[in-house]
């Protein structure tokens, strides 16, 4: 884990000794990397209360300010993701004299591979840079919170997974499969008696540890910031605790680029906090993160409103991937199937699909435009019951892919980089009054999905001034067959009366 962390991210560290006393000189780092500043500062009893240090940086026109986070050890620190390559400059404020730091850097243009953070691209993603982004992410709520050798295991099963998003719990997690203490906690104190007034630095050095590696690996990291699964009574903080909380997690994970964040995992599950509550986390972290990270609220039952102008992205649990079109329609936002229930065979309903039915859904859901999230919960020993088996599931702790789907979604993800144009969106009429989900690529390209449906032919209403090469395409086997011929306006093609094909049709010259 250490190697993939010392790779991970590129931060420039200037302690108050250096700058104090004048301008510094002139350090770099990458756009869209960051840039730290720290000073010692007697904590006192209370260090992270009235935090007063902040910092403005400046390149021309270009105004951000940050706030600085208590690191523990009388250390505060800030941290600065720059957007913008050139010569940046800064000057702190704050109470103590060692606080007032001014210096400036450079700022050196993105290396091939740093696209910049993720943004909302019309009903899509796209990195700051412009690169198309597809999310194509997995659950594995937990892993954070495991032994180290653990972490490492989870960071390589990923390194060599096809996903490049990931949700996972800011803070520790009690349900079933996972009923082990977490190596850290973020409080100080102990069950029953935390001292909420006091966050564990330590505990949040190792999240960002594992946020960094996942940046190495081009993988966002979806930011669960509350969740209802809790024994330690995280999940019922007072008002002013939670916006404690929020600030310092803005405060040291908003400069990482490739940070998301998810209001809550099941927030209509939270008894402790209403839609006023909800309404004001989202609101908190649009006006405090200065780098406009995505945000999204998971529901359980009950959607949240998608409406609030504060949601960057739809994030939803449903299985339901039919409606995809109509949230599209409704909200106007990107959407995401964030869970969609698991391939796997515990005893509760949700973790019950079959790798074929995790690949349809898939399948479906991004052919109707939407994006899809894999989970997995595959037992070995399914005759130990849920509060005595010690199995490490890849939902709950990471550690190993044990399922069939994972691959099967790889190969869709490359068919859907393979396409002309990112810019793929849903279109209606090429299988006539059938209407089977189809993406589209303008009318150079289609991907149409029959689902569970056998044909032995099938009309296709193409267009009249076009002419197409059509591939069959055996979404669990991974093949394609090439139809012989072209195909051009009223079309009947020939299908192997299979379950789960698909279609992608490409223009030819004529």
């Amino acid at each position: 884990m250490n190697r993939i962390i010392s790779t991970a991210i590129s931060i420039i560290c200037i302690l108050s000794g250096a700058t104090a006393a004048g301008v510094s000189a002139a350090p770099a780092v990458e756009q869209w990397k960051i840039f730290e500043l720290s000073f010692r500062q007697k904590a006192g009893q209370h260090p992270f209360d009235n935090i007063d240090s902040r910092c403005t940086f400046i390149n021309g026109c270009d105004t951000v300010k940050v706030s600085a986070f208590y690191d523990g050890n009388d250390t505060y620190k800030i941290r600065f993701m720059p957007h913008k390559p050139g010569r940046w400059t800064y000057r702190t404020s704050g109470n103590n004299p060692k606080s007032n730091l001014r210096g400036s850097f450079d700022c050196l243009p993105a290396s091939p591979g740093n696209h910049g953070p993720v943004r909302v691209d019309s009903l899509g993603f796209a990195y700051s840079d412009g690169t198309a982004y597809i999310p194509v992410g997995t659950t594995c709520y937990a892993w954070t919170h495991q032994p180290d050798s653990l972490r490492r295991l989870t960071l390589e099963t990923l390194r060599n997974s096809c996903f490049n998003k990931i949700r996972m719990c800011i803070f520790p997690k009690s349900y079933d499969w996972n009923r082990n203490e977490p190596i850290l906690y973020p409080f100080e104190g102990e069950t029953g008696n935390w001292d909420f007034n006091r966050l564990n630095p330590a505990y949040f050095r190792n999240i960002e540890q594992c946020i960094a590696s996942l940046d190495s690996l081009g993988i966002e990291a979806d930011l669960i910031v509350y969740h209802p699964y809790d024994r330690w009574g995280f999940s019922k903080l007072d008002k002013e605790t939670r916006d404690r909380y929020m600030q310092y997690v803005i405060s040291r994970f908003g400069a990482f680029k490739n940070v998301w964040w998810s209001m809550a995992n099941e927030y209509d599950f939270m008894e402790a906090y209403d839609t006023a509550d909800w309404q004001h986390h989202l609101r908190f972290f649009a006006l405090n993160d200065p780098y406009g990270h995505l945000r999204g609220i998971h529901n359980g039952v009950k959607l949240y409103d998608q409406n609030d102008p504060y949601v960057t992205h739809v994030s939803i649990q449903s299985s339901d991937m039919a409606n995809a079109g109509n949230l599209r329609s409704q909200y106007r936002k990107p959407v995401i199937y964030d869970e969609c229930r698991y391939e796997g065979n515990i005893p509760w309903v949700w973790g019950t699909l079959s790798a074929e039915e995790m690949v349809q859904k898939f399948w479906e859901g991004f052919t109707r435009g939407a994006f899809v999230g894999h989970g997995e919960v595959i037992l070995t020993q399914p005759e130990v019951g849920p509060d005595r088996s010690d199995e490490i599931l890849w939902w709950s702790k990471g550690g190993v892919l044990r399922g069939k789907s994972h691959d099967r979604i790889r190969y869709l993800k490359q068919i859907l980089a393979d396409a002309p144009s990112a810019r793929l969106t849903p279109v209606e009429g090429i299988t006539g009054w059938q209407n089977y989900p189809t993406l589209g690529a303008g009318d150079d390209w289609y991907l149409i999905y029959f689902g569970r449906d056998i044909h032995c032919q099938l009309l296709l209403e193409l267009p009249e001034d076009k002419t197409y090469r059509i591939e069959l395409i055996d979404t669990w086997g991974m093949t394609s067959t090439v139809l012989d011929g072209t195909f051009s306006g009223h079309s009947l093609i020939t299908l192997p009366q299979l379950p789960y094909m698909a279609a992608r049709l490409t223009a030819v010259p004529r």
